[in-house]
């Protein structure tokens, strides 16, 4: 008896899937030892934004847990997809885009963290809603957030200028529902990655000087991974290079 004509696709790909992924991993493990470091040390985000919560199944399937989405409304309604086809997933969900403090009573039912905290008003708003959310029993921790940095202020693309980072992350520090975990970047646009990350690392060793528990330096994606790695990146966010062009 022939298999119904969505398994074919669906094994094709798994596998495709499964080939970027050991890629990626294969990237990482590289740029780790190159830079004299431990590739555990690197964790891997699957950025899906855009793509089914079929995809997601399958990365689960292959061993990974953490994905990140720019749009709350697009994240929320995927994790509730994920959670239908793979019940017993232990998936953590990140926003990874700027978010409107709107969007954040909604986000904080599902939501494991924020890494695009950029603004004083986001991170009241943040926190009001963790709050809420702990008191109605639809989580059962703080909201961890990461403070996005901007390296080039430039307007439209998120994230505190280098001087304003330190004092947005006291902020978190003081809110009552928010965990500061650490801080985000996303490289300039036609700017050298390896500088850029270079005073993004310088960055994120004065937060940790503050606050010892935020050790979390999320920066590089599909281009630049390797670069952001050898200036201390605990976190790379891969989406075209797993996912595939959208």
């Amino acid at each position: 008896m022939s298999r119904p004509d969505t398994e074919p696709a669906e094994d094709a790909r798994r596998e495709t899937l499964r080939r970027a992924l050991a890629d990626v991993r294969g990237r990482i493990d590289a740029a780790a030892r190159a830079a004299g470091r431990d590739p555990a040390e690197v964790g891997l985000l699957a950025v899906t934004k855009t793509w089914p919560a079929s995809d997601v199944a399958l990365l689960v399937d292959l061993g990974l847990a953490e994905f990140g989405e720019n749009k709350e409304q697009e994240g929320a309604a995927k994790a509730d997809e994920l959670a239908a086809l793979r019940p017993d997933a232990a998936a953590r969900w990140r926003i990874v885009g700027r978010l409107q403090r709107n969007k954040a009573r909604s986000l904080a039912r599902w939501a494991h963290a924020v890494d695009s905290v950029d603004s004083p008003r986001l991170v009241d708003a943040l926190d009001r809603a963790a709050g809420a959310a702990l008191d109605a029993g639809e989580r059962s921790e703080p909201l961890h957030v990461l403070v996005q940095v901007s390296l080039d202020g430039a307007e439209g693309r998120g994230g505190v200028v280098v001087d304003e980072v330190e004092v947005l992350a006291e902020r978190v520090g003081r809110s009552a529902h928010l965990s500061l975990d650490g801080v985000m970047t996303v490289a300039p646009r036609d700017a050298d990655p390896g500088e850029a990350f270079g005073t993004f690392a310088a960055v994120a060793e004065r937060v940790r000087t503050a606050f010892p528990h935020a050790r979390t330096v999320s920066a590089g994606m599909s281009g630049d991974l390797e670069a952001a790695i050898e200036h201390g990146s605990t976190c790379v966010r891969v989406g075209t290079a797993l996912l595939g062009t959208r």
